[in-house]
C-alpha cells in the first residue's frame, strides 16, 4: 500500500484581510457609463458614491474616502482617476480601462456636441443661465458628498484644523493647489501618523 500525497489546501486568507468584490466588466462599464453621462463636474463624486458605495456596495466608506483622497492628490480629471483606481481594484487592469472608458465617453461626447452648439449660441442669455444653473448644481452636490463622507471620518478636532487651513490657503490666500499639497500633505501625515486606526472606530470616530 503506497502512501497517499498531502492534500493541497488553498491558504488561509491572514486575519482582517478583505476579499477583493468581483464584479462583471460589463456591469463595471455600464455603471461608470452612467454615472459619466449624468452627472456633473464636482458633483461627480456624490454620484460615485451613492452608486459604488451605497447600491453596488463595491467599497466601503473607508475605501471609498481613500480612492478620493489618492485621486484628488494625482494629476488628471479626478472622476477619471477615480475611475481607473475602483476599475483595478475589481478586476484589476481590464477593470481599469474599462471603469475609465465607461466614465469619459460620455463627457466627450457631449462636450463635442455642446462645443458646437455654444459656439453659435454662447451669446444667447438664457445659455448663460442654463451654466449657471449646473454651476450651482455641482456646489450642492459636492456639499452633500462633503457633509456625507465628513460626519463620519472628520470627527477629531485636528481633522477640522486642517480642513480649516486648506480651505484658507486655496480659497482666501488663493495658493497654488500643488503648494497646497507640498506643505499641508506632510504636516499632516506628521499629524496624523500616531493616529492609527487602533484609536478609532470602523468609521473613523475616535474612541479614545
Amino acid at each position: 500500500m503506497t502512501d497517499q500525497p498531502p492534500a493541497i489546501t488553498a491558504p488561509t486568507p491572514p486575519a482582517g484581510a478583505t476579499k477583493r468584490p468581483k464584479a462583471p466588466l460589463g456591469e463595471i462599464f455600464l455603471t461608470f457609463l452612467i454615472i459619466g453621462a449624468t452627472s456633473f463636474g464636482g458633483g461627480t463624486f456624490a454620484y460615485l458614491h451613492n452608486s459604488l458605495v451605497l447600491k453596488k456596495n463595491w467599497l466601503t466608506e473607508d475605501d471609498f474616502l481613500a480612492a478620493l483622497s489618492v485621486s484628488e492628490a494625482l494629476p488628471g480629471l479626478n472622476a477619471a482617476n477615480m475611475s481607473i483606481i475602483v476599475g483595478d481594484r475589481l478586476r484589476g487592469i481590464p477593470g481599469a480601462f474599462i471603469a475609465f472608458l465607461g466614465m469619459t465617453l460620455p463627457g466627450a461626447l457631449f462636450i463635442l456636441a455642446l462645443a458646437v452648439i455654444y459656439a453659435s449660441h454662447h451669446d444667447n442669455p438664457w445659455v448663460e443661465k442654463a451654466l449657471i444653473g449646473v454651476g450651482a448644481a455641482s456646489v450642492g452636490l459636492l456639499a452633500s458628498i462633503a457633509l456625507q463622507l465628513g460626519k463620519k471620518q472628520f470627527s477629531h478636532a485636528l481633522d477640522l484644523v486642517v480642513i480649516a487651513v486648506t480651505v484658507v490657503m486655496i480659497s482666501f490666500l488663493h495658493i497654488s493647489l500643488v503648494w497646497v499639497l507640498l506643505t499641508v500633505g506632510p504636516v499632516a501625515y506628521l499629524l496624523f501618523r500616531g493616529h492609527t486606526k487602533k484609536s478609532r472606530g470602523p468609521h473613523g470616530h475616535s474612541v479614545d
